[in-house]
């Protein structure tokens, strides 16, 4: 066995250690509250969000959960959030994709932490973006007390989700909303300014305020069910359409009034028939590094994630710190904008570092994003950057105005985009690839990704610099075995900040991934786009040239 196969074997398994402990962390966070809390749910009749939602799907049909790492690490001092405290995600009920909402009420009682609202904020974008029918399983507290003025006054708080209904409504989006435990306070707004409202009889209950704050408030004595359960709002009330026995009964109903939708205008994204990659999808375990040190060639890992491994490079030899190409992924059309890590050479002979973004190739990405404008063509960003080239060399040849017209062009794309962080995700070179500011559709991360302003080394030393000048300044001398405990400590700090798992707790990307997972995520994205028909003719602003 030759040394590259023994390097690309142990890449391999150090690849697939990561991908397993992301599966372990994954379990655990599945578990919500714990299993004593999925226990308590059970004896109350009730199927817990996750349960819900794998009833609910066709069967067959792939969930792509957006925000499973939602506030891991977060609210420690309140005990956790797994998941923010709601499931969401993409997946196929009564034949139609779908945006699925589901509060988990084995964690906290299903109550609103910030992260929550984010997240349920996140689903929205994603249905209002993409025009795709969004289901709400509704069993929360309401808002988590103890952060409320985390979570309740401002523009992206908790109000915008009952905004969002209205404007979603408006734009014809349908919305229908099942009662399958407590809703109470302002969050009974959500399901009632949904188009259609079932609720579960004896579990499902909502009011503007539960029986001991209207004994406080106006001293009347009456108990939640006869207050505001399934009997009150379907035969009294008619805030509620549709009384259910059971959880399974509601979500069988759901399934069945989504399937009656009819069809819509499409946006016309080209596809054929579908092809498997030529070569194995599984190599890429072996061909991107875990070492984020060490180069590779960008185009191994596109051939192995296109259809028949076959692209159309877009000026191959030209700015070749990015790969441009045009491909097929399960048969859609796509335009894929790459970072290449190997060190390349300019026709003039000049050396330009793997991961950087230089001024011809930003010319370069800009340019073929306006074709895939143009064309009607969906974007697919692969990030592993380190940022634009410094330097006088660079800065006398106007690398911020390549820079600037890149992110012109890629912020101002009307085509839908799709970003994946397989390495480093570093500074402004996060914004030019399509980070999260830019509004791609779906954005996601491999175990491998690190997301930053800068590296971990490059940013602790700026750190140390900073905290060593201002020690002296109050007459504290710093031996150099100071200096090292000091750097330690700032690099830790950045290193954990740098994770996709920080990133993912705080819905910087919408999940972290397999590399295997790639295709069917750009595919469902894509079939997802679709169903917008909307798309703005495509204009830039004023680029300097």
């Amino acid at each position: 066995m030759s040394k590259q196969d023994i390097a690309f074997n142990q890449n391999e398994d150090d690849f697939k250690m990561l991908v397993f402990r992301m599966e372990e962390r994954l379990k655990k966070i599945k578990l919500g509250g714990g299993e004593g809390a999925i226990k308590k749910q059970h004896e109350q009749n009730k199927m817990t969000a996750r349960e819900r939602i794998a009833y609910l799907l066709d069967k067959k049909s792939e969930f792509i959960e957006i925000g499973a790492f939602a506030g891991e690490g977060m609210y420690a001092e309140h005990g956790g959030c797994p998941s923010g405290g709601v499931v969401t995600g993409i997946g196929r009920v009564g034949g139609k994709l779908c945006m699925i909402v589901a509060n988990d009420a084995t964690v906290k009682a299903g109550a609103w932490f910030p992260i929550t609202g984010k997240k349920n904020l996140r689903a929205q974008e994603i249905s209002i973006e993409n025009r795709i029918p969004i289901i709400y399983l509704v069993d929360s507290a309401g808002v988590y007390l103890p952060m409320q003025d985390e979570i309740f006054p401002d523009k992206e708080h908790f109000g915008r989700i009952f905004r969002n209904n209205a404007v979603m409504s408006a734009m014809g989006i349908p919305q229908i909303a099942a009662i399958m435990g407590s809703c109470v306070a302002g969050g009974a707004y959500l399901p009632i300014m949904s188009d259609e409202a079932l609720i579960v009889d004896k579990t499902g209950s909502i009011f503007l305020a539960g029986s001991y704050l209207v004994k406080a408030a106006i001293g009347e004595d009456i108990d939640n069910e006869t207050l505001g359960g399934a009997t009150t709002h379907c035969e009294i009330s008619g805030v509620t359409d549709y009384k259910m026995p059971d959880d399974k009964t509601c979500l069988d109903t759901i399934r069945s009034i989504i399937s009656k939708i009819g069809d819509f205008p499409k946006a016309g994204f080209n596809r054929i028939k579908a092809e498997p990659p030529a070569l194995d999808e599984k190599e890429l375990f072996g061909i991107i590094p875990v070492d984020r040190s060490k180069p590779y060639d960008i185009k191994e890992v596109i051939k192995r994630i296109v259809d028949n491994s076959e692209f159309d490079e877009y000026k191959a030899l030209y700015g070749k710190t990015i790969v441009t190409a045009y491909a097929r992924v399960e048969g859609w059309a796509v335009g894929i904008v790459a970072n290449q890590r190997l060190i390349v050479k300019t026709k003039k002979g000049e050396v330009q570092m793997g991961g950087v973004i230089y001024s011809d190739s930003a010319d370069k990405a800009a340019h073929f994003i306006e074709n895939c404008n143009q064309k009607r063509i969906p974007l697919v960003f692969l990030q592993d950057v380190t940022g634009f080239m410094v330097g006088s060399r660079s800065e006398h040849g106007g690398i911020i105005k390549d820079g600037a017209k890149l992110v012109n062009t890629m912020a101002n794309s009307v085509v839908p985009k799709f970003t994946f962080i397989l390495g480093s995700s570093f500074g402004a070179g996060n914004y030019a690839m399509c980070g999260k500011a830019y509004d791609p559709r779906l954005i996601f991360a491999l175990p491998t990704a690190q997301i930053a302003v800068m590296g971990g080394a490059q940013a602790a030393k700026t750190l140390l610099q900073i905290e060593v000048s201002a020690l002296k300044k109050k007459g504290q001398e710093i031996d150099p075995e100071k200096e090292k405990e000091l750097f330690d400590k700032i690099k830790s700090r950045y290193d954990e900040q740098m994770t996709p798992y920080y990133a993912a707790a705080r819905l910087w990307v919408d999940g972290i991934i397999s590399p295997l997972d790639i295709r069917k995520i750009i595919s469902v994205g894509i079939e997802m786009a679709n169903h917008n028909p909307e798309i703005k003719p495509y204009r830039t602003g004023v680029i300097r040239t």
